[in-house]
């Protein structure tokens, strides 16, 4: 019997240390921007013409596009007025606080990781 119990907590020791011995796992890759927008910008945005429009205006061609200014969508009065152009800065600035950028928007969505909103706006440049 003591043989058997001896066996047993050396076969364990050996188990331990093969599973310390073996390699780490590689970390995980973050979700690409189409990825990031499906996850969470779909639901209110489309990303081409031909699908109905949703809560928000489509985003195709987003990049270099006057804010307020997708014809058939009804934007807020503050967006409506809005005199710009999405560029890369400002949809940064929007995702991470749209309120700050634009008082009055509806918009109610925020990102507050940086690398987050670089994989939808570069992801966004893609659909231009």
């Amino acid at each position: 019997m003591r043989a058997v119990v001896l066996g047993l907590c050396t076969a364990m020791v050996l188990v331990t240390r093969v599973a310390d011995a073996q390699m780490p796992l590689p970390a995980a890759r973050p979700p690409d921007g189409a990825t990031l927008f499906k996850q969470q910008c779909a639901v209110c945005h489309t990303t081409n013409l031909s699908e109905p429009m949703r809560q928000g205006p489509p985003l195709v061609k987003i990049v270099g596009r006057t804010a307020g200014k997708v014809e058939g969508f009804h934007y807020s009065d503050a967006l409506a007025k809005a005199d710009f152009t999405w560029e890369e800065a400002r949809l940064d600035a929007w995702l991470a606080n749209p309120q700050a950028v634009i008082p009055g928007t509806v918009m109610a969505y925020r990102q507050g990781k940086p690398d987050t909103r670089a994989a939808i706006i570069a992801y966004l440049k893609e659909l231009n």
